[in-house]
């Protein structure tokens, strides 16, 4: 069952203020926990660090979301969400165990300069990868909701560029029932997306 269609993406971020509330979360961490950890990768760090990378940035939100939301000019979620990951991929980069080499290693100073200040081509590399991230995370919840010929008439054309009558052919369906499967899937994707729109 496709989940209710969500109220707004702020709500959800009212929602990461209340620890207890899991479906929020799992919501948050299915769409973010990727993203992260592709961020952090991306600054160089290794697999097992940017999973701490993610499990600290997690970490930082729970603590300090409600503080963000009472902010009266606390612009863009996503921008602040991207300074905290940013800062501690830094951290973690330059941590130095027992005084030795930091982590990074011999390139931590060319990791470092790809850490760029808020609002350069790093954060719309972020923005970039969330709407991928919430479109992979909707699709999931579609196609685990909907029959398998409907999900497939919408891949088959709407993703792989198959024309419809040769969707139809393949699947065994006529030509409207296509067209109305893929109509149908992406109403669902756009419910689900919707929450993520919302100008933070």
């Amino acid at each position: 069952m496709i989940p209710s269609p969500p109220e707004t993406r702020a709500s959800l971020i009212l929602r990461l203020r209340d620890a207890a509330d899991v479906a929020a979360w799992d919501e948050f961490v299915a769409i973010y926990g990727p993203l992260v950890y592709r961020l952090a990768l991306g600054r160089g760090l290794q697999p097992a660090d940017a999973d701490d990378v993610v499990q600290q940035v997690f970490t930082a939100v729970a603590q300090s979301v409600g503080r963000w939301v009472e902010q009266p000019e606390r612009g863009r979620f996503r921008g602040w969400l991207l300074g905290i990951a940013r800062n501690i991929a830094l951290k973690t980069l330059t941590r130095r165990p027992h005084g030795g080499v930091g982590l990074g290693g011999q390139q931590s100073p060319e990791r470092l300069e790809t850490i760029e200040a808020p609002g350069g081509p790093l954060s719309s590399q972020f923005d970039i990868e969330f709407r991928r991230e919430v479109y992979r995370w909707a699709a999931c919840q579609v196609r685990e909701a909907i029959e398998p010929n409907t999900w497939n008439a919408f891949h088959l054309t709407h993703v792989e560029g198959v024309s419809i009558a040769e969707a139809a052919a393949q699947l065994n369906i006529s030509v409207g029932n296509v067209y109305i499967a893929r109509s149908r899937v992406i109403r669902r994707l756009r419910v689900l997306a919707k929450q993520f729109e919302v100008s933070e």
